[in-house]
């Protein structure tokens, strides 16, 4: 899960790893070793995880300062605790729950639901949105001088569960407060509150992606990642001039899926 990999090759004689070291220090091995973990609960750091979900929120700098600090002690950027994927899960199901109660689903259709969020809304955007930014960074942000080095899609993927997590907070409980009684109501109020929520969330994200990204010293211009900003803020006003309601339409697409 190494963000970074060296295409060089160095003999142990020049401080570099031995091979048997090296093969424990490969993106398969620590893969491997994250994934073996979610299984030992008693293994996992949830008071820190807790701490990133956190700080993802009001200050998400000092997380990715602590990824700087994972890189020097363990060698690796991502996190090799799965600690706050499962706790990332478990939001998922709450707020998927309070959103099927909110709309007055069934059992079955909150089910439904419940997979749709998961397996696409999370992990099949997430894979899309992670192998695009791996793309990116690695054929236009990485340095001349740095071509040794290279952004590991695992990484990428880290940084989408970082940023995904205040969107999903905002938008799936947040947001569950203004449904019913503000949001949809066809008011002015009604979908500025709700089109505003959306602004905020997807700001976090291209924001908390950014920092994500900047914070590898081995890329350049990171700042064009905050370019969709004027995009993001251009369809906001659109959606305000006209009288789109976000949250309307999604409530209504939902719906529409888990029949």
């Amino acid at each position: 899960m190494l963000p970074t990999t060296s295409v060089n090759s160095r003999s142990p004689g020049n401080g570099a790893l031995s091979p048997r070291d090296a093969a424990r220090h490969t993106a398969g091995a620590k893969r491997y070793k994250y994934l073996r973990r979610l299984f030992h609960f008693r293994q996992m750091d949830f008071e820190f995880a807790l701490w990133q979900m956190l700080y993802l929120f009001t200050s998400p700098q000092r997380v990715y300062r602590n990824f700087h600090y994972r890189k020097q002690t363990k060698d690796q950027w991502a996190r090799d605790d799965p600690a706050f994927l499962v706790l990332l899960s478990i939001w998922l199901c709450v707020s998927t729950i309070g959103f099927g109660f909110v709309l007055d689903m069934g059992f079955f259709e909150t089910i439904k639901l419940l997979l749709w969020v998961v397996f696409i809304d999370c992990v099949g955007v997430g894979l899309l949105i992670a192998t695009l930014m791996w793309f990116i960074s690695n054929k236009y942000l990485v340095k001349q001088q740095n071509r040794d080095y290279d952004v590991e899609w695992g990484y990428a993927f880290d940084v989408h569960l970082n940023a995904f997590y205040p969107l999903l907070v905002i938008l799936h409980f947040i947001q569950l407060f203004f449904i019913n009684y503000v949001i949809i109501s066809d008011s002015v109020i009604g979908y500025f509150v709700g089109n505003t929520l959306w602004l905020i969330a997807i700001g976090y994200y291209i924001y908390v992606t950014f920092l994500g990204y900047s914070a590898l010293p081995f890329l350049k211009n990171t700042a064009i990642l905050l370019y969709p900003f004027a995009l993001l803020i251009m369809l906001y006003l659109i959606s305000l001039a006209c009288g789109w309601n976000f949250t309307k339409m999604l409530c209504s697409f939902y719906k529409y899926r888990v029949k």
